[in-house]
């Protein structure tokens, strides 16, 4: 499978119990929505390896997750760091002005003077919006992600325009 078959959505952060049973941090609007996916991707940089979910649960601090042909707790943890991913020929349609936050990584973003304000490198949520975290070198600079400020996403072109000042 290739990387740009593959749309990440979350990473293994660790072990849970000594079955196999892995920890999962989903970056997905519902966390468990990730058990919507009967196969997972799992790379900790050495390629792609598809893993078949056996079983899923949400617990009061994390998800867990049993993959089939993990069995103990040694082989879940080291596991520990492998990104998530599946296929996007998966993933549902996204909506007009809605776009996979894998979509967006990557992309260079500048204000409506042109001005380079720098690529994509991550996103966070926060409680009111979501936020575009960009590098332009030594510069980090963090845009929500709201019609307010985002003037237009062209995919096609790598490039997302923002009403926002070089000096913000």
């Amino acid at each position: 499978m290739q990387d740009n078959d593959l749309v990440v959505m979350g990473h293994v952060s660790g072990a849970f119990g000594v079955r196999g049973w892995v920890k999962i941090h989903a970056d997905t609007e519902y966390a468990d929505s990730l058990f919507d996916y009967p196969v997972w991707w799992l790379n900790s940089g050495q390629g792609w390896k598809a893993y078949t979910l056996e079983t899923g649960a949400v617990q009061p601090k994390a998800l867990v997750a049993k993959l089939e042909g993990v069995d103990d707790r040694d082989v879940a943890a080291a596991l520990r760091g492998c990104r998530i991913a599946v296929p996007r020929s998966e993933l549902p349609p996204t909506e007009e002005d809605e776009y996979y936050w894998s979509d967006l990584i990557g992309l260079e973003v500048f204000n409506r003077e042109d001005a380079f304000l720098g690529r994509v490198t991550d996103l966070m949520a926060t409680g009111a919006s979501d936020v575009l975290v960009l590098q332009d070198g030594d510069t980090q600079r963090m845009i929500p992600f709201v019609s307010q400020y985002i003037v237009d996403v062209s995919l096609a072109n790598c490039r997302i325009v923002a009403d926002w000042g070089l000096d913000y």
